[in-house]
């Protein structure tokens, strides 16, 4: 097979195997083998939750049991055929018409749980936007916009998230005081750099550590504050004042029954990454240190990396080498508006220009382990010291394209795009860089 077949094959295998290795569905199964109970309420909340759920019904009945209760909440339009939890599907990357009446069906579910309850919240990301109703004071447009501006903003996610709560119904500790004094497991699929709890999907059962002024300053020092609904510096500013209540804090009892556990990460993902490709025969090199930052930076960054480690390869004719990164990148969008993609196929775009120096065959993947980058149908793409003659070929002008955040259509004209479909999981991104050898073609 000749590098050119081989190269995104490997890639594809080596993407497959860091999503299956953090499938919500097993990781949860094994720690709710620990974890029965007689008659638990579930609430399933994510891109997740449909996998999550399924399993934890599935176990229950096998023990004998069943849920009391519950709701799911997810990205797609219909959950599992059979289900005994009703399903809801909200809005993905940003809250809307479904996402408002996700929340409040989740409301009426919390209110029939009994205070002397065992709760299973079953958490991943995306819960943020899948479950966003504003907080009072706020109207559900309001709360779009501010979700929207956050979006393109280029804060990372756990900045994001610090402030997203702070004007969304379940976040910041919210859901956890609405089930108080309820005993409640949270078992989680990490989306965020570090597996910070209150992060995740806002932390709607952990307590916010973030006060009203410190939101404030992180608006203000990225020049957001000003471009905020009036009635949302209101709310800010009411409760720097002591006017309106803060978000639950460390300490507060609504905590007194709840335990968190992570159940996947990225790393997870990252490593199975790295054991198939020490199976298939690589070198392996997995970079320690997320990546962050601006995507069209980070990556041309990236394929700098793989070609110094392409060409040391070469120099020493070593094995055939791969380089593994993991982590969530951002794309600010300034005053302008942005074409069609995400971080990832941006990062892939900004990395096919580097990969032109290449003097090897050099490949690299950039995709979401949940599946979709931003509001398309693709994980990301798969490029090398090709795709950019590729993209000017079939008409596009790929750095304008990569100045106007229009990535998306760049790598489609390319033919580079992957789409492998929602995978069910969500633990940030995945970025692989292989060279296995043979010569760059010049078309």
């Amino acid at each position: 097979m000749p590098p050119s077949d081989a190269e995104p094959r490997v890639l594809l295998d080596l993407y497959s195997a860091a999503t299956a290795a953090v499938a919500p569905g097993p990781a949860l199964e094994n720690r709710l083998r620990v974890a029965r109970s007689s008659k638990p309420w579930i609430i399933a909340l994510g891109k997740a939750a449909v996998p999550m759920a399924d399993t934890a019904v599935r176990l229950l009945h096998q023990g004998g049991s069943r849920p009391a209760g519950g709701i799911v909440i997810g990205p797609t339009a219909s959950g599992s055929d059979g289900s005994p939890l009703p399903y809801h599907p909200g809005d993905h990357p940003e809250p809307g018409v479904a996402s408002f009446a996700a929340a409040e069906e989740l409301a009426r579910t919390v209110a029939r749980i009994p205070a002397d309850a065992e709760v299973w919240v079953l958490l991943s990301g995306g819960t943020s936007s899948l479950i966003a109703a504003p907080e009072a004071g706020l109207s559900a447009d309001e709360l779009s916009s501010i979700y929207s501006l956050l979006l393109g903003s280029g804060l990372d996610i756990a900045a994001m998230n610090r402030i997203r709560k702070r004007f969304s119904r379940w976040g910041g500790g919210r859901l956890a005081r609405a089930l108080a004094p309820a005993a409640v497991r949270v078992y989680i699929v990490s989306d965020v750099i570090g597996d910070d709890l209150a992060s995740i999907g806002s932390g709607p059962c952990v307590p916010d550590t973030t006060v009203a002024a410190e939101v404030r300053r992180l608006l203000e020092g990225s020049n957001l504050w000003s471009r905020l609904p009036a009635s949302a510096r209101e709310l800010v500013l009411s409760t720097e004042d002591g006017l309106s209540p803060e978000t639950p804090k460390p300490g507060d009892p609504a905590f007194a029954r709840v335990s968190s556990e992570i159940i996947a990460s990225n790393r997870l993902a990252l490593e199975a990454a790295a054991r198939r490709a020490r199976e298939l025969g690589l070198r392996v090199t997995v970079t320690d240190a997320p990546i962050s930052g601006e995507a069209m930076s980070t990556g041309a960054s990236l394929a700098r990396q793989l070609l110094s480690a392409c060409q040391t390869a070469v120099n020493a004719r070593a094995v055939a080498q791969c380089l593994i990164w993991g982590g969530e990148t951002t794309v600010t969008f300034g005053n302008q508006t942005p074409g069609l993609g995400g971080r990832c196929q941006e990062l892939a775009l900004a990395a096919a220009e580097v990969l032109q120096q290449a003097h090897t065959r050099a490949e690299l993947l950039a995709a979401g382990t949940d599946g979709r980058d931003g509001p398309t149908d693709a994980a990301g793409a798969i490029v090398n010291q090709d795709t950019w003659a590729a993209v000017q070929r079939a008409g596009r002008d790929p750095a304008q394209d990569l100045a106007r955040h229009n990535s998306y259509q760049s790598l489609d004209a390319a033919g580079v795009l992957l789409r492998p479909g929602l995978t069910g999981t969500n633990v940030m991104d995945v970025v692989i860089g292989v060279c296995l050898g043979g010569t760059a073609s010049r078309q």
